[in-house]
């Protein structure tokens, strides 16, 4: 099994920073492209940030010269640096992870459990 758990969310005022984090651990083999998507209430799950294996990144427009997405393959740790946060940032933010398992099959995607960021004054 697999699962992936994020951290670091949380409240915050207009203008400031927070530090998501999320591990991915349990049976896996490999680990491909790593993300943060984020849903707001009434709103459709949204790509965030994008890091392929290769190290190409992509970002959503919105969040691009405030956001930053890094990795740590040693420990399939993926982190999201915010800053200059505004109100619009405000959502649940989910991590993904494209990877295999030990058990073999395809590459899947999993996602984890959410953390909430809250930008208000």
């Amino acid at each position: 099994q697999v699962q992936l758990v994020e951290s670091g969310g949380g409240l915050v005022q207009p203008g400031g920073s927070l530090r998501l984090s999320c591990a991915a651990s349990g049976r896996i083999s490999a680990v491909y492209t790593m993300g943060w998507y984020r849903q707001a209430p009434g709103e459709q799950r949204d790509l965030v940030a994008i890091l392929f294996s290769g190290g190409t990144t992509n970002y959503a427009d919105s969040v691009k010269g405030r956001f930053t997405i890094s990795r740590d393959n040693a420990k399939n740790m993926v982190y999201l640096q915010m800053n200059i946060l505004n109100p619009e940032d405000t959502a649940v933010y989910y991590c993904s992870a494209d990877l295999t398992t030990v058990l073999g099959g395809p590459t899947r995607r999993y996602w984890g459990q959410g953390t909430q960021v809250t930008v208000s004054s």
